[in-house]
Parts: structure tokens; C-alpha cells; sequence
């Protein structure tokens, strides 16, 4: 069964990272996947209480608490790229058993506690979605982190999963007390050491016989290592079940000041929040985007949006606006298309209907008379046909109408147009 277990994984991760590609390819987006990545569920479950996004989130941790941290080498699309480095990099390598270090504890404090606070700043930083996203979309930081991700991979296997990742953390607290997890059977073990040769987490301990299943990934390498099917996965003994010693007031410690740390981070986060959203106030945001803070709250900086709109006029974060925005320089909104709704997973962008989307004003329109030609080009191309000329006259756009999809502005031949942003986005008759 070790041999099966493993095959099934390896095909499963092959699956996923195929979707991972069509996603970033425009290819087609499954939503379903995607949606389940556990920091977007988190947000969504933060900002509109989502009872879909509170099952989803309640559906992971069950998973985990059931199979352990199979979601790291299963559902991440950074653990699936880390698991491909580690095949490349880490190829004959021996693995030295890893340390549970307790600082990933006030990582993790401080990052959720920004997040519940409303600045995803610091986890847009550390999330591996969020940072997968943005290496695949060209991002800077993401192209940083994943050169910087290939070397920690080459000297210290998935370090970054067991001491770094806030979403690691959480599951591996999950998973330490799974029901399914690696175990090595002591009657048969030799101590030969080729299990915790194969361990990208350093998690197998072989000369005390132990697995440290909060670190450990599940990526079930170990398996087929040991030539006397010694190593397990499944549920251990019962001997098993408890966890392993840990002096009281070193949790204590530890869990008062993540809980400190958590509390100051909250406050921070709040004020943090106010002072990126103040960035934003004269950015286009995309429809479903209600308001320039909450936007600034929500959004991961995931590019997801970026890569599948069809039009290529949303941009990455850049010096002058921190997330996401709309630039109207080479195109305009499509009338008919709600792309970036539907594919994003953290509800930074709400998922709208088309119907919905086409009534909502994201900016308005404004025509500069000292350059307008009187062409009436602007007049033609507007979808929603709220732009009115008399003979020899200016155009006259109707406010309470215009959506600020920018068609006009594209069609404009002298740029007469331009689109400003709105305070709070509004359904229009």
C-alpha cells in the first residue's frame, strides 16, 4: 500500500498543477479548485461572513485533522512547485532531522492578526498562494521569492512550509494530532537512516524512531525508503496517540506571547489598513470592488484577475497604487465580461453577475471641452448610449448612468476623456 499511496499522490499533484497552469494561462479558470486555497477562504470568510468560504475553511481543517498536512504537497500550488525543486535540487541529498521552530508561532501571530485587523500587507508577504500567484504572473516579489525559495529548497529542503508559512503553522498544529500520519513500526526499523534521507522537511528523527507529524508535509517520500517496511501512514499504535513531551511553561510562554503579539498585530492592522487605502482613492477599481479600503483589505495581490482579463487593462500593484487597479491607457472595460469577479478567490472583487456588473459604476467619465473635437466617436461607442450631442456641440454624459467603463475614453481620438474614480461603487438605473 506504501507504493500506492505515493503513485496516487504523484498523479493527483500532476492534476492539480495542471489546473495551477490553466488558471495562469487564461486557459479556463476551475473556480472550485482555486476557491479552497485556505488564506483567500480565510478573507472571505472575514469579510463577507461567507457561509460557503466557513465550510470550505471547516472542510480543510477536518481534511487535515483526518489525513494530516496533505494539503501542503497536495492542494498548494507553492508546495507543488517546492515538491518539483525538491525532485530537482535535493536529488541524493541526506535530509538532517529539522527543528519545530517556535518563532513561526509569532509569524503566524502577526500576519492573521494584520489580516483580522484589515491590512493583508504582511500576508500577501507570506501566504504561499498569494506568493505562487505572483511568480506566475511575473510579479517582481514573486520572481524573487521563488529564486530565494530554489535555494532554501537546495540547502534546507521545504524549510519554508515547517518554520516560515502562517498557513503551514495552522495545519501543522491540525495534523500533529491527526488521525492518519507517518509513523515508523520500532520492531522493524534498523535505524539505517534512508527514510530521513528522503524527508524535504526533516521531520523523521530515525534514531529515536520518531516522526514529527507537525512538520511533516506528507509527501510521503519516506515510504517507499525504508527496505523493510518499516514506515507507515495510516493510524499508528495506540502507544502512538499521544503527543510528544513538551515542557508546560515553554507552551505557555509561547502561546501568551502569540497571543499578545496577535492582539497588537489586530490594532496595527487597522490603522495600517487606513493608510494603504488612502493610496488608492484615486484608482479605477474593478466592479465588485465596493470601496477603495475595503478593497485594500481584502485584496492578496494574487494577480489572478490580471492574468485572465481578457481586455489586459487591470495592472499589478505598482509605486503609485499598492493592489490592483484598472488602467485605461491601452483599453477599456468590456461591457460583457465579469472575468475578474468570477475568478477572484479572496472576494476582494465580490463574484457579481454579469447583469450586476454592467449597472455598476466603478468611475465616471469626464470630458475636457478646451480638447474635445466634437467628433460624437464617443457617442457611438458607448455601451449603455447615456452620451448625448447636440449639433456642433459638446458631448454631455449623463452621471447617473455612466458605469466608467472607459469605452468612450478609448474611442476618443484626441483623449479628451478621462475616467476618475469613484468613492464607493454604486448599482446606476
Amino acid at each position: 500500500m506504501n507504493k500506492v499511496y505515493r503513485y496516487l499522490l504523484v498523479v493527483l499533484s500532476a492534476v492539480v498543477g495542471l489546473l495551477c497552469i490553466a488558471a495562469f494561462t487564461g486557459l479556463f479558470y476551475p473556480i472550485a479548485f482555486l476557491d479552497i486555497e485556505f488564506v483567500p477562504l480565510l478573507q472571505r470568510l472575514l469579510v463577507d461572513f461567507s457561509v460557503v468560504a466557513a465550510v470550505l475553511a471547516a472542510v480543510v481543517l477536518i481534511f487535515t485533522l483526518v489525513f494530516g498536512r496533505l494539503y501542503c504537497s497536495l492542494l498548494c500550488p507553492l508546495g507543488l512547485l517546492q515538491e518539483l525543486m525538491v525532485s530537482v535540487f535535493r536529488r541524493g541529498k541526506k535530509m538532517r532531522p529539522g527543528k519545530n521552530r517556535p518563532y513561526k508561532y509569532f509569524l503566524a501571530a502577526a500576519a492573521y492578526g494584520m489580516l483580522f485587523g484589515g491590512a493583508a500587507f504582511l500576508i500577501r508577504l507570506l501566504d504561499p498562494y498569494t506568493l505562487f500567484c505572483s511568480a506566475a504572473s511575473g510579479a517582481w516579489l514573486g520572481l524573487a521569492v521563488a529564486v530565494l525559495l530554489a535555494l532554501l529548497v537546495w540547502f534546507k529542503g521545504r524549510f519554508f512550509c515547517t518554520n516560515i508559512c502562517p498557513v503551514g503553522t495552522v495545519l501543522g498544529l491540525c495534523s500533529k494530532y491527526a488521525v492518519n500520519r507517518i509513523y515508523i513500526e520500532e520492531d522493524k526499523c534498523v535505524s539505517c537512516g534512508l527514510c530521513a534521507s528522503r524527508c524535504p522537511a526533516g521531520s523523521i528523527d530515525f534514531k529515536n524512531k520518531t516522526v514529527d507529524n507537525e512538520t511533516c508535509v506528507k509527501c510521503l517520500r519516506c515510504l517507499n525508503a525504508c527496505h523493510r517496511q518499516g514506515v507507515h501512514y495510516g493510524r499508528p499504535p495506540q502507544k502512538r496517540l499521544q503527543p510528544a513531551f513538551s515542557p508546560l511553561r515553554r507552551r505557555l510562554l509561547i502561546t501568551g506571547g502569540a497571543a499578545a503579539l496577535f492582539a497588537l498585530a489586530v490594532k496595527s492592522g487597522l490603522e495600517f489598513g487606513k493608510n494603504i487605502a488612502a493610496r488608492l482613492k484615486k484608482a479605477v477599481l474593478p466592479a465588485g470592488a465596493g470601496s477603495a479600503e475595503e478593497f485594500a483589505d481584502r485584496c492578496l495581490n494574487c494577480n489572478l484577475c490580471v492574468e485572465n482579463c481578457p481586455m489586459k487593462i487591470l495592472r499589478r500593484a505598482d509605486g503609485d497604487f499598492p493592489v490592483v487597479h484598472i488602467d485605461y491607457s491601452d483599453g477599456f472595460c468590456n461591457y460583457d465580461c465579469h472575468k475578474c469577479s468570477e475568478v477572484c478567490p479572496s472576494g476582494a472583487i465580490r463574484k457579481i453577475s454579469l447583469a450586476e456588473k454592467q449597472k455598476t459604476q466603478i468611475g465616471l467619465a469626464v470630458v475636457d471641452e478646451s480638447l474635445c473635437v466634437k467628433c460624437g466617436l464617443c457617442v457611438m461607442k458607448c455601451p449603455r448610449q447615456i452620451i448625448d450631442k447636440e449639433t456642433g456641440g459638446f458631448p454631455q454624459i449623463d452621471a447617473k448612468a455612466c458605469i466608467g467603463c472607459g469605452a468612450c475614453k478609448n474611442a476618443c481620438p484626441v483623449k479628451a476623456i478621462e475616467i476618475v474614480a469613484v468613492d464607493r461603487q454604486k448599482l446606476v438605473k
